[in-house]
């Protein structure tokens, strides 16, 4: 069997908060949780692990999500109403913009424990 990925920890100040954040913004399922950890469900398969670590800092991470047109313009829209500050490029230089490399779209912004989201709508590669 080739490797495929299946789960990953995102840290978290508040692991409800930022697991709420994402599944509402990007319309994922909830998953089974349990112990220490809050758990969404992509529709691959691949398992998020909201958790709080035992650290007052958390070292920010990017995390991409490829969405269709669809789905991007009602996440925008949802981001837009939050009065949430987002970008069209990683350096930040294009507040308030969307992007429209990689034949598609795409927009920066920071979740509720500081970490760097994108949506895209086509793959890099």
């Amino acid at each position: 069997m080739p490797a495929s990925f299946n789960h990953t920890i995102v840290a978290a100040r508040d692991r409800h908060a930022s697991a709420a954040f994402l599944r509402d913004l990007i319309e994922l399922s909830d998953a089974p949780s349990w112990g220490p950890f809050t758990n969404l469900l992509l529709p691959d398969g691949v398992l998020l692990q909201f958790a709080e670590p035992p650290v007052e800092e958390i070292q920010p991470q990017h995390y991409a999500f490829l969405v269709d047109e669809e789905l991007f313009d009602r996440a925008h829209t949802r981001l837009l109403a939050q009065g949430r500050e987002h970008w069209a490029d990683p350096q930040r230089t294009r507040p308030g913009e969307t992007n429209t490399e990689h034949g598609g779209r795409g927009v920066y912004f920071l979740d509720p424990a500081g970490h760097y989201l994108e949506l895209t709508t086509r793959p890099y590669l």
